[in-house]
C-alpha cells in the first residue's frame, strides 16, 4: 500500500493549476490525444483573439454642416379667440385651465374659457380633514358650450365650510405619453357663504 504524504497532495494540485486542462487529458483537441502541444489544428491558439489596428483620429471642428432641432413630442395649445373680449391669468394652458370662482350663499359659480369643444366636468372638493377614506367628490357635467366662456353654478355647499373647485375637461389636457391629467384646472380654497 502506498502512503500518500501532504508534499504529493501539493505537487498534484500545483502541477494541475499550471497545466490546466492539458494536465487532465483534456486537451480540447477531441482526437483523444493526451494533450501533446501542437497536435491538432486548434491548439496552440490564444483564448482571446485580438486583431491589430490603427489609433482612432481624434475629431475635429469643422466649420461644415449647421444645427438642426430634433424632433420632439409637442401639445398643441389653442389660440386665443380674438373676438373673445375677457382676459384670463397667463398659465400653462397645456396643464391647467384658468379658473374663476365666484361665491354665494351655499353655492360658488365658476366660469372657465372654453378649450378643445370639450364637455366638462366640476365639482366643489372639500378641504376639513376627514378621519379614514376620503370621499369621492361629487362632479356636475358642464356641456362643452359655444361662447368664449364656460360656466355653471355648485350648489349645496356648507357654509363656513372649505373648498377647492376642480375643473375637469375629459377631452383635453393630455401628457405627451397620453394619460390624461386628473384635472385641468382648480381654484384656490374658497369659503363657502
Amino acid at each position: 500500500m502506498r502512503r500518500t504524504t501532504g508534499i504529493g497532495l501539493t505537487l498534484a494540485a500545483a502541477s494541475l493549476a499550471l497545466g490546466g486542462c492539458a494536465a487532465l487529458g483534456l486537451s480540447g483537441g477531441g482526437t483523444g490525444d493526451s494533450g501533446g502541444a501542437g497536435t491538432t489544428a486548434t491548439m496552440g491558439k490564444p483564448w482571446i483573439m485580438v486583431d491589430q489596428g490603427s489609433p482612432t483620429p481624434s475629431p475635429s471642428a469643422t466649420g461644415a454642416g449647421k444645427a438642426t432641432a430634433s424632433p420632439s413630442a409637442s401639445v398643441a395649445t389653442p389660440s386665443p379667440d380674438p373676438s373673445c373680449t375677457k382676459r384670463w391669468p397667463r398659465t400653462d394652458w397645456r396643464v391647467f385651465i384658468p379658473v374663476e370662482v365666484t361665491v354665494g350663499t351655499g353655492s360658488v359659480k365658476v366660469e372657465w374659457p372654453r378649450q378643445y369643444d370639450s364637455n366638462y366636468r366640476v365639482a366643489a372638493v372639500p378641504q376639513r380633514l376627514v378621519s379614514g377614506a376620503q370621499p369621492e367628490p361629487t362632479w356636475k357635467a358642464v356641456g362643452a358650450g359655444t361662447g368664449c366662456t364656460v360656466s355653471t353654478t355648485i350648489t349645496g355647499l356648507t357654509p363656513g365650510a372649505p373648498y377647492i373647485v376642480w375643473l375637469d375637461a375629459p377631452n383635453t389636457g393630455r401628457d405627451l405619453d397620453g394619460t390624461r391629467h386628473l384635472y385641468s384646472g382648480r381654484s384656490g380654497v374658497i369659503i363657502a357663504k
